[in-house]
C-alpha cells in the first residue's frame, strides 16, 4: 500500500517545492489535480510541461500516482449534460486526461468532479444515468490501452445527485463492463452518505475487485487525525483484505495550512501503520 498526497492541498507552493515537501514528510506519491497545473485546459499540456512535471517528481524521489478533481477545467463540461456536444467535448477531455496520466507515470484517474455531473430534475435520473453510463464507456478502450484505471467515485448529496453511494457506481462499472474502469471509497463522502462503516465498506467490496483505489479524509473534511473519524479500522480492513494500492490523502479544510494539514494526516497515518500487526 502507498500513501500519496492530493497535490492541491500544497498548491501555494511551487510544483518542485510539493515534490519535495511531500517526499520529505514521508509520502510514497503526489494524486495530481490537473487544474493546478493549467487552470484553464490542462487536459492540452503540452510536452515541454509534461517533461517538467515528471522531471520535478523525479528529482524529489516520489511517484505522480494519478490524477483526481478530472474535470474542474476547462470550464463548461458534463456527463449528464442533456447538449450533446457538450457531452462530446468531456468525452475529448476524459480521453486526453487518459494519456495525460499515463504519460506523467501515474496508474489512476478518479472521476469526481461533482458540478461536472449533476441530475436535472426535467431530465429524470434513467436519461441523465444513461448519459454518463455512455461517456464513461467511451473511455474504457483508451483507459484499457495504455494501463490505467479510471475510478467513478461516488460523493456525498451536499456535493452532487448522482453516484452517492459505492452500490450505485457499481451498477454503473458493471453496465459499463471494463477491466479498466473501477469505482473507490472516499472516507469523508462514505461517512456522509453510507448506511455501514466505512472499515466495513471496504470488507463489503474489496473482495469484488471493484475497488481501485481509497481516498482518506474526515467527514468534517480536514485531514484524518483531525476530527471524529478514526482511521485504524480503515488501515486494518484494507491491510486485512490484501488492498496493494494507492490511498490518497485529501482533505478539503486545511488545518492550520495546507502544508500543515499535509504533515499532521502523514504522521498520523504512519502511525496507524507502525502500531497495525
Amino acid at each position: 500500500m502507498k500513501i500519496a498526497l492530493c497535490n492541491e492541498v500544497l498548491r501555494t507552493l511551487e510544483f518542485p517545492a510539493q515534490c519535495a515537501y511531500a517526499a520529505a514528510l514521508g509520502y510514497d506519491g503526489l494524486e495530481l489535480a490537473p487544474f493546478t497545473l493549467d487552470a484553464v485546459d490542462p487536459h492540452l499540456l503540452g510536452a515541454e510541461a509534461r517533461a517538467r512535471v515528471r522531471r520535478a517528481a523525479a528529482d524529489a524521489g516520489i511517484a505522480i500516482t494519478g490524477l483526481h478533481y478530472l474535470l474542474a477545467a476547462p470550464a463548461g463540461l458534463s456527463i449528464t449534460s442533456a447538449d450533446a456536444v457538450v457531452r462530446a467535448r468531456t468525452v475529448d477531455v476524459m480521453r486526453r486526461m487518459i494519456a495525460l496520466c499515463a504519460d506523467l507515470g501515474g496508474t489512476v484517474l478518479v472521476h469526481g468532479s461533482p458540478g461536472q455531473r449533476q441530475l436535472a430534475p426535467a431530465d429524470g435520473r434513467g436519461a441523465c444515468w444513461g448519459r454518463a453510463r455512455d461517456c464513461f464507456a467511451a473511455v474504457a478502450t483508451e483507459a484499457e490501452a495504455v494501463g490505467v484505471t479510471y475510478c467513478i467515485e461516488p460523493l456525498s448529496r451536499p456535493q452532487t445527485n448522482f453516484i452517492n453511494t459505492v452500490a450505485e457506481a457499481v451498477e454503473l462499472v458493471e453496465a459499463i463492463g471494463s477491466r479498466a474502469v473501477r469505482t473507490m471509497i472516499d472516507a469523508s463522502s462514505a461517512g456522509a452518505t453510507e448506511a455501514m462503516p466505512v472499515a466495513d465498506l471496504i470488507a463489503r467490496w474489496l473482495p469484488t475487485g471493484l475497488i481501485g483505489h481509497i481516498h482518506v479524509n474526515d467527514v468534517n473534511r480536514r485531514g484524518p487525525g483531525q476530527g471524529a473519524n478514526r482511521f485504524a479500522p480503515l488501515f486494518a480492513a484494507l491491510i486485512r483484505n490484501g488492498y496493494a494500492g494507492v490511498v490518497g490523502v485529501e482533505p478539503f479544510d486545511y488545518v492550520p495550512d495546507g502544508p500543515g494539514s499535509a504533515a499532521r494526516a502523514i504522521g498520523y497515518i504512519r502511525g496507524i501503520l507502525e502500531a497495525l500487526p
